[in-house]
């Protein structure tokens, strides 16, 4: 699996575009985009490697269903906005890196403000391997049109607490609606929620579910 890996990163180092994977905007640009690892808004407090670009890159199949579950929510006043997307490799090695620095807490009042650095991983919140690497899972949420204004889910995008998890009772009334309302609209078109995360979804069957990506997400990573 390591071999097919490299084998890959190394066509794309050399031009090649990544097999079956789009840019998101290219087949529904009415969905929002604010991914936060292509920036310093993020547990880790930096840009992360392999974000060239702020853009979600997804497998085609994944992108079409998203595209579905966004023309019903565009039919009631909302819309979807997601937060990341693929995600290579490398990055999931900064994210392990970041865990192990127990020296670094920065960004724990924002993210993980009741839960020791140290149990990060142990805990599950952060892992050596992602799903994300392999095109099909996306974070995201919800915005009432029509001024796109994120809807209360209870917590923000990537707090590392039990009150994440997307069946916690613990949260308000209007923030479980959302949560079932997202949980719902995405289910239908095949996504399935991570049950320790309300923003977390993988769309089913994955296109790559034997593979492990870290071309850069960049435009010109899914463009021939």
């Amino acid at each position: 699996m390591l071999a097919v890996v490299t084998l890959l990163a190394g066509m794309l180092a050399a031009g090649s575009a990544a097999p079956g994977f789009v840019a998101l905007a290219e087949v529904d640009p009415t969905v929002g985009q604010d991914v936060r690892y292509a920036g310093t808004h993020n547990f880790t407090g930096g840009r992360v490697p392999g974000y060239e670009e702020p853009v979600c890159l997804l497998a085609r199949p994944a992108a079409e269903a998203l595209r579905r579950a966004q023309r019903e929510l565009l039919r009631s006043g909302y819309a979807l906005k997601v937060y990341d997307c693929y995600r290579p490799q490398r990055a999931v090695d900064r994210f392990v890196r970041w865990a192990r620095d127990e020296a670094d807490q920065s960004t724990k009042a924002e993210f993980y403000p009741r839960v020791e650095k140290s149990q990060l991983i142990p805990d599950g919140y952060i892992a050596e391997r992602s799903g994300h690497s392999r095109g099909s899972t996306l974070d995201v949420t919800l915005v009432r049109l029509p001024a796109r204004r994120e809807l209360d889910m209870g917590t923000p995008f990537d707090f590392f607490d039990p009150l994440s998890h997307t069946d916690d009772r613990r949260v308000g009334a209007v923030a479980r609606e959302n949560r079932r309302r997202l949980t719902e609209v995405l289910g239908r078109q095949g996504f399935v929620n991570l049950p320790e995360e309300w923003w977390h979804f993988t769309h089913r069957p994955e296109a790559f579910p034997d593979r492990h990506f870290d071309f850069p997400v960049s435009v010109g990573s899914v463009r021939p």
